[in-house]
């Protein structure tokens, strides 16, 4: 594995389920993340996933591909245009730097909108095998 490799996409299917189900588990109970009405009375056109969900999506990406070896040291991401119910976000990576055992990884997720997230996981692999995880490449 190197700079520049480029991991497979993952489409993810956004529900009112997984929205719903993500803010309750991450405890964030703001109406907007379950209520149509009150989403759209504060000028959303419908209920939109929370950042919580969003970072543990993406996590599940980078493990995905990197095995359940990895470690995720940090995760830093951003938000852009919101995930609505009958979405589908495609998340896409780019290894931006291996040094050892520790990788980088730009991390973009888009949907109809536009880019939903954009940020950075920093991980660490075990010494054998470290890329030979689900989806990985030696």
């Amino acid at each position: 594995m190197t700079a520049g490799t480029r991991l497979p996409p993952l489409e993810i299917g956004i529900t009112r389920t997984l929205i719903v189900a993500g803010a309750v588990a991450s405890r964030d109970y703001q109406d907007v993340h379950h209520d149509p009405e009150l989403a759209r009375d504060k000028g959303s056109p419908d209920i939109f996933m929370n950042i919580l969900t969003t970072n543990g999506l993406v996590g599940r990406y980078i493990t995905d591909h990197f095995g359940p070896s990895a470690v995720l040291r940090a995760v830093a991401i951003r938000l852009g245009a919101p995930n609505y119910p009958g979405d589908t976000m495609v998340l896409t990576g780019r290894v931006e730097q291996v040094d050892g055992g520790t990788v980088t990884v730009r991390v973009t997720g888009t949907n109809g909108i536009g880019r939903h997230v954009t940020g950075t996981v920093t991980l660490t692999l075990p010494a054998t095998g470290a890329a030979d995880g689900p989806g990985g490449t030696a």
